[in-house]
């Protein structure tokens, strides 16, 4: 299970800037999506996502394209919000020649959230 970070943005700025001064190593875990609160993690899951996610795991398209026609919205609308899902790591997509396949890369997600400090933590599965 992988484990996400909840930071805000002044605290994921104030860390960058460390990094880029030399002032600290970059943490283990920089190259995975951060989320600045539970609400911007939550905003991504509307109903209408998660119907989208569900059909990706289900019916696998073979492309853009082919989901598009699936879902009756229009490709650049779904393409943004295809991009914004795969930011957050819940698909990934693989270029087969000139289209590209979205798959769904997690089954669950569990957020632990300590109602005594921003040190929330979100586990992806």
């Amino acid at each position: 299970m992988s484990s996400y970070k909840i930071q805000s943005l002044r605290s994921l700025r104030k860390e960058m800037k460390a990094v880029a001064r030399g002032q600290r190593p970059a943490p283990a875990d920089a190259a995975k999506p951060t989320f600045n609160s539970v609400e911007a993690l939550v905003r991504l899951l509307t109903p209408e996502n998660r119907r989208l996610l569900a059909l990706i795991r289900d019916r696998r398209p073979r492309s853009v394209t082919e989901l598009a026609r699936m879902t009756k919205r229009a490709q650049p609308n779904l393409s943004r919000t295809l991009a914004k899902l795969e930011a957050a790591g819940f698909i990934s997509t693989k270029a087969v020649g000139r289209r590209k396949t979205p798959s769904t890369v997690l089954k669950k997600i569990v957020v632990e959230i300590d109602p005594y400090s921003e040190h929330d933590r979100v586990r992806m599965a």
